[in-house]
């Protein structure tokens, strides 16, 4: 399994980097794609606990966001999440008007779970790569900071872990898996500071932040995992699962380092 996933770690991962350094729509399309499927996959999930969440409403809603967020100068990113929010809300009165469900509650709520997550918080993936002043170095380091840190605690946790960190959320975790993917991911940001001529306390402070709180994203998807009873979102890459998998901790990565770069540089 390592060995897989490392080969595909060191086929797919320069490409994916790239693809960031061209920007455009050579990164646009890649990543709206992985979106999209992750979109999907998350639809299929709560379906199978009974939920109705229709992808047919779902996906066009996600998706519109990352259109608008690809194009800032259009200004719309607030009016596409109120409009998506509006159909999801719409789609959920019909349901309880109509008695088609007997969770119309919780229906509404995955929708916008989704509409939250993966079209707001996913559209911070295009937001990133639009910044004014050295969007591709900042949105390589936010996204290999956290494989790197992902990559890190893995092999920390397969030669040293011995505590749980969360063991209903993700039984393989270990407080020491944790503790060496920060180590990893900070170490990365600060080589990427300065290899790419980022703010070296800055870049390092993004790492860190990233490193600690990326695990929260990726131990979010193991929640939905573990009641739907699967150990992993779909099949896309062997050894890594699916587009969810792969994109759980980089949806609140890209968003960290977003903000981080407009509010804090």
């Amino acid at each position: 399994m390592f060995l897989q996933r490392a080969l595909i770690t060191f086929t797919l991962g320069p490409i994916a980097l790239y693809l960031i350094y061209l920007g455009g729509w050579f990164y646009f399309l890649p990543v709206l794609l992985i979106l999209t499927l992750a979109t999907i996959e998350y639809g299929q999930m709560t379906q199978k606990m009974g939920w109705r969440t229709h992808l047919g409403i779902l996906v066009p809603v996600v998706m519109g966001q990352h259109i608008v967020a690809q194009f800032p100068q259009w200004g719309l990113n607030e009016v596409a999440l109120l409009a998506a929010l509006m159909v999801v809300t719409i789609y959920g009165l019909w349901l309880y008007e109509r008695r088609q469900s007997q969770t119309t509650l919780i229906d509404w709520l995955a929708m916008v779970g989704g509409v939250v997550v993966l079209g707001w918080l996913g559209g911070h993936f295009f937001r990133l790569r639009l910044l004014p002043e050295m969007a591709w170095q900042w949105t390589m380091l936010a996204m290999l900071s956290t494989w790197i840190a992902d990559s890190g605690g893995y092999v920390f946790g397969k030669r040293l872990g011995k505590h749980k960190l969360a063991p209903r959320l993700s039984p393989n975790k270990t407080v020491e898996g944790y503790i060496g993917g920060i180590i990893t991911g900070v170490a990365c940001a600060v080589l990427l500071s300065y290899w790419l001529g980022l703010p070296m306390v800055a870049g390092t402070v993004l790492g860190l932040l990233i490193s600690i709180l990326g695990t929260a994203g990726d131990l979010s998807i193991s929640l939905l995992k573990r009641e739907v009873g699967v150990k992993d979102s779909g099949n896309l890459l062997p050894g890594h699962g699916g587009a969810l998998d792969r994109t759980d901790s980089l949806l609140w990565a890209v968003g960290l380092a977003y903000y981080f770069v407009i509010l804090v540089l």
